[in-house]
C-alpha cells in the first residue's frame, strides 16, 4: 500500500512496549485494515509475525483445547513449522469472530505468558461477544478501535504529507494562504467521494480512477451484504438491506423508520439497524440534553440520526461521482448538505483515543414553536461543546444561539468551507436578554485538529 500510514500505529507500538501489556482485541468493520495494521506493525518493529486466520482454516481452533500457553504455543509451532520465541514473535488470532470462545483463553496468555504480545482482530466480533456462552477475560485484554482513514491519513496515502504538517502547525489565529486553502477543501471533497477504506484509498492513490474507486466501492458494499448471510438466522435479509440502502437517504435527517419500509412495522428494521451498528457498518448518532458529562447519561433514545462508516460508501450507494462534486462549487448542494454531516461525524469518530469506542452525539429541542437542533455535541476536556455543520461558507445560527442561552456555554464550534475564523457573537434574544459567546469556525480540513485548536483559544 505504498504510502499508507495509520495514526493508531503510535498506539500499537506504545502497547508492544509497555510494561504488563495485556493481550489487544481490535474492533472495527470489515475491510477497515486490522490485518493490514499488525502485518505492518510487525515489519516495523521486526517482530516475527504468527497469523492465525479461523476464517480461512476452521481446524486452527483445534491448537488451543489446552488452557496452558506454553502447550498451545508448543501446538501453533508445530503446525506452522516453525519454533515460537515469545521475546520475538507477534501471535495474531485473525477473524476471531469464527472462533470468539478462544478470546475466553487469553487470559492464561496475560497471565503465564506475558513475555508474548498476543492481538486478536474480528469484524464481526459483536455478534460472537452477544452470543457467547463464555466469560470475557474483563481486566486481562486491551482494546484497540479502528475506523477507515481520516481526512489527515488520506493526505498522507495520496502524497499530500507537507501539507498535513503545515495543518498539523496551524495557529488558530493565522490567516491561511488561499492557495492552500483551495488545495486543502479539493482534498476534502476528494475524500468525499473516495472516502476512507484503505482499498478504495490506495487504488486512488496508485491509479487516480474513478471508475476503479467506485467498483471497489461496490465490491465492499456487496461484501457487507454477504457478511448479513452470516445473521440471517436472525432476521430477513431484506430488512438489513432496505436499512443499509436507507440510511444515505436520511444521512442529516432525523432516522425514521417508516420511511425505509412504510409497510413494515418498526421492530424488525429497529433489530435491523442494531445489527448493522453491531457490525460498524452503519453508527448511531445519539440525541443527548448536553448538561453535563458524559454526554451519554441523558440520551433520548426515540430520536436518533445515523451515519454510514464512510462516505466514499455513502457517495457510491446514493451514485455520487466527483465530476459531479467538481461541477458543484459548494458541498452544500451535494445531497442538501447531509454529506458534510457524514463527513464531520466520521471524522470525530477517528480523533477519539484508539482504547475508547467512539460515540457520536447531537442535540434538539422539541418545544413546540422553537425547535432547536444543532449537527453535533462533543466533549473537549472537561467541557461540553456544540458543533454546527455548515456545508457552504454562509448560513444563520439560530440553533446554536438557542443552544448557548439554555446550556450557558461560552465556546461553540462551526465547520463549514470558509476559512477560519474566531469571532466573538453578541446578540439579542427574544426577550431583550444578551447571548454571547466566542464561535471558532473551522473549514472542514481542520476538523482533526479542533481538540488542540480549542486549547489555543484557551
Amino acid at each position: 500500500m505504498g504510502l499508507m500510514k495509520r495514526d493508531r500505529t503510535t498506539f500499537l507500538i506504545q502497547w508492544l512496549k509497555a510494561e504488563g501489556r495485556k493481550p489487544l482485541v481490535i474492533r472495527g468493520a470489515r475491510q477497515v485494515g486490522k490485518t493490514w495494521l499488525i502485518r505492518d506493525l510487525a515489519r516495523s518493529q521486526e517482530k516475527r509475525l504468527v497469523e492465525l486466520n479461523f476464517e480461512k482454516r476452521p481446524t486452527l481452533e483445534s491448537l488451543f483445547e489446552s488452557n496452558d500457553p506454553k502447550e498451545i504455543i508448543l501446538h501453533i509451532g508445530a503446525a506452522m513449522g516453525a519454533k515460537i520465541d515469545p521475546l520475538n514473535t507477534i501471535l495474531f488470532l485473525d477473524e476471531i469472530q469464527a472462533a470468539p470462545h478462544l478470546l475466553a483463553k487469553l487470559r492464561w496468555f496475560f497471565e503465564e505468558m506475558s513475555e508474548l504480545p498476543v492481538i486478536a482482530a474480528g469484524s464481526l466480533l459483536d455478534f460472537s461477544l452477544e452470543k457467547h456462552e463464555f466469560s470475557m477475560p474483563v481486566g486481562r485484554i486491551s482494546y484497540l478501535y479502528l475506523e477507515p482513514l481520516s481526512f489527515e491519513e488520506f493526505l498522507v496515502a495520496t502524497g499530500r504529507g507537507e501539507l498535513l504538517v503545515y495543518l498539523q502547525k496551524y495557529e488558530g489565529n493565522l490567516q491561511i494562504p488561499e492557495d492552500l486553502h483551495l488545495q486543502s477543501m479539493k482534498a476534502v471533497k476528494e475524500y468525499l467521494v473516495i472516502g476512507g477504506m484503505p482499498a478504495a484509498v490506495a487504488s486512488w492513490a496508485a491509479e487516480k480512477s474513478l471508475e476503479a474507486v467506485n467498483q471497489i466501492h461496490f465490491d465492499l458494499l456487496a461484501t457487507y451484504r454477504d457478511d448479513f448471510a452470516k445473521y440471517r438466522e436472525r432476521l430477513s435479509m431484506d430488512r438489513l438491506e432496505e436499512v443499509m440502502d436507507s440510511v444515505p437517504r436520511q444521512l442529516g435527517k432525523k432516522f425514521v423508520y417508516k420511511n425505509v419500509n412504510a409497510e413494515v412495522s418498526a421492530p424488525p428494521l429497529k433489530q435491523a439497524l442494531d445489527l448493522l451498528t453491531k457490525a460498524r457498518v452503519c453508527h448511531r448518532v445519539l440525541s443527548t440534553s448536553a448538561n453535563g458529562l458524559p454526554l451519554g447519561a441523558e440520551v433520548d433514545a426515540k430520536s436518533i440520526k445515523v451515519i454510514l462508516l464512510d462516505c466514499g460508501l455513502c457517495g457510491a450507494s446514493l451514485g455520487m461521482t466527483l465530476h459531479q462534486l467538481n461541477s458543484v462549487s459548494e458541498i452544500t448542494m451535494i445531497h442538501s448538505g447531509a454529506m458534510a454531516e457524514q463527513f464531520t461525524g466520521q471524522i470525530l469518530r477517528t480523533i477519539t483515543p484508539a482504547y475508547i469506542s467512539p460515540s457520536l452525539y447531537y442535540w434538539q429541542r422539541d418545544k413546540k414553536g422553537s425547535e432547536a437542533e444543532v449537527d453535533y455535541v462533543i466533549q473537549h476536556e472537561n467541557q461540553v461543546i456544540p458543533l454546527e455543520v455548515k456545508a457552504g461558507t454562509t448560513g444563520t445560527l439560530k440553533s446554536l444561539h438557542q443552544f448557548m442561552k439554555d446550556k450557558k456555554k461560552n465556546i461553540a464550534l462551526r465547520v463549514n468551507s470558509d476559512f477560519p475564523k474566531i469571532s466573538p457573537i453578541e446578540i439579542k434574544d427574544s426577550s431583550g436578554g444578551v447571548i454571547q459567546y466566542t464561535l471558532l469556525s473551522l473549514p472542514f480540513y481542520l476538523l482533526g485538529q479542533v481538540h488542540r485548536l480549542l486549547n489555543c483559544l484557551e
